[in-house]
Formats: C-alpha cells, structure tokens, sequence
C-alpha cells in the first residue's frame, strides 16, 4: 500500500476535512440509521453527499433501498481493493439519491480487519490510513461524507476515525450505549496520535422519549463524567418510534421521505366511505422522527461551519 500523499500531514488534512466518523462500541445505538438519514436530510437540502459502509452486514443499503441492486451493491468488494491497493484501486461512488452517493460495505469486508492487522507489522499504525487514502481521491466532490462503522471492531473504528476530520457518538440512555461510548472515547483519544486533527462534534441521544427531559438530564451527566466533566452532547434528540424505524427499513425509505408519502395518504375514513380496501398506513409519528433528524442536520452543519469560521 502506497501512503506517499500522506506523508504530509496538511495534505491529508485538507483533504479530509469534511470528514465525519459516526462510532460507538455497542451495536443497536443507531449508527447506521442516523448516518443514512442524516445524509438523506442533507441530500434533499441540496449538499452533495457520500455515505460510506464498513459495515459487514450492509445496513444502509436497507435503509437507502439498493441491497441487491445490480451495479451497485457489490457487497464491499470495491472498497476493500481501494483499502488494500489505493495506489491502483480507484473508489468509484454510486448515486442512489439525488445528491447523495455511497460505497457499499459487505460481506467482502470480512477480509478487511486481518488485512490492517497484517499491514501493521510492516507499516505501525500508518496501516490505519488505508481508508483516507481511498477517499482522497473523490474527497472534494462532495460536501460532506459520513462514514458508518461497525460495533466491536476496534480495527475498523480505528481505521474510520484515521481517516475523519469529525466523530458523532451515538448512544442509547441504557448502560450499554454509554459503556459502548467510553470505550469508543478511549478509542478516539488512541486514534489522535496518528489523525491529530480529529476532533468529537458530539454525542447524539438516539431512541429516547421525548418528552423525557429527567433521563436526558442523567445522560448528560454521565456523558459529561465520560468526558472529564464536559459534556458534549448535541441538544438534537432522536425520539423512539419502532413503527417508523420498521416502516423505513422495510420499504428502504428515509424518515423525511415517509413523512411526504403520510402527508399524501387519504384519511381512513375517506377510504370506507369509498368502498376501498384499508392499506397499511404510515404512523403519525412519521412527522416527529422526520424533524428531529431535520434538526440535528443542521446542528451539525452549524457546529462544522462554527468551527470552520474560528479557524478562517
């Protein structure tokens, strides 16, 4: 694997600076959820935008609807020759929204975790730029990328937070979800020796209740305990709703898109009156998942262009 273009560190910096590594430790915190709508949020806004899949079990392509799709969905055989041979392997971006692009993951991605391993003895921790070197390439054509990581694969995580300029922590308020954020916190401090300009955007609760405003106070103390007393986690909540979350996944629809196909449902009521079948029908709360995603979109954004203007 060749690295030469990173040996400068301005240049993998600049390159990468639209980066954003969404980790947790602990599976079931909404990694792969949040990534795909954030994307879809933005994309509809009208930012270009890549999503990036290292996970095994391929989960946004449920979310974005290509699992399967011929041309597409090559179960993250091209990604992992990019990681192994940057050099002679160009990563090529499939649209499958407008304005929003991916790199499947897979079951090719097997193969990935011992290839960094084996590419540490010779390399040291340089191997973790694998991912970096493979998004470089198309990294400005977009204005932002997301990349979804699996859960307990140290390796993979480590190899997603080389190549991020930003990380979201997700977590759930269960023990799980915050024990699986501390060790990814340890994680991240481990990947700043060799990706110094990393940095945390924050820590998003996913699957709350929103109405729950004494829980939320409690996750955000042990955050902030996780943390070293400063808690950095978004004021954007993702609220509980297991029918949008099984409605989306089935149909491979985004919450913002199941919110305009409600808003253009007929009532139950006129589909009696006109003698028509019932058909199954999206949940009223639709709407609510739909504008929290909507608004950590642009919690995000803001934050990112916060911290572009202090550095300008």
């Amino acid at each position: 694997m060749t690295l030469t273009m990173f040996d400068n560190q301005f240049a993998r910096t600049a390159a990468m600076d639209r980066v954003i590594a969404m980790v947790n430790d602990k599976g079931g915190v909404g990694k792969t959820t949040l990534v795909s709508n954030l994307l879809g949020q933005l994309a509809a806004a009208g930012y270009r935008v890549l999503g990036v899949d290292l996970n095994r079990q391929a989960n946004m392509s449920d979310d974005l609807g290509y699992r399967g799709r011929a041309g597409v969905d090559d179960q993250g055989e091209q990604l992992y020759e990019a990681i192994r041979r940057p050099d002679k392997n160009t990563l090529v971006a499939h649209e499958v929204r407008p304005n929003l692009w991916v790199v499947p993951g897979g079951r090719e991605l097997a193969a990935l975790t011992p290839l960094i391993t084996m590419n540490m003895q010779q390399e040291g921790r340089a191997a973790y730029l694998g991912l970096a070197a493979a998004l470089a390439p198309l990294a400005a054509d977009y204005d932002l990328i997301l990349i979804d990581s699996p859960p307990e694969n140290i390796v993979l995580v480590d190899l997603a937070l080389a190549s991020a300029r930003w990380t979201i922590m997700p977590t759930r308020s269960d023990t799980g979800g915050l024990i699986g954020m501390q060790l990814t916190a340890e994680r991240f401090r481990t990947a700043r020796e060799i990706n110094p300009n990393l940095g945390l955007l924050g820590v998003v609760l996913f699957a709350t209740l929103s109405g729950a405003r004494a829980i939320h106070a409690e996750v955000k103390e042990d955050v902030a305990a996780a943390f070293g007393g400063q808690s950095p986690m978004l004021s954007s909540t993702i609220r509980y709703s297991e029918r949008v979350a099984r409605d989306a996944r089935r149909a491979g629809k985004l919450a913002h898109e199941l919110e305009i196909e409600a808003a253009a449902q007929p009532a139950f009521w006129e589909s009696l009156r006109e003698g028509r079948k019932p058909v199954a029908r999206h949940s009223a709360a639709t709407a609510s998942v739909s504008a929290d995603f909507r608004a950590l979109a642009g919690e995000v954004l803001d934050i990112i262009a916060a911290q572009e203007g202090t550095r300008a």
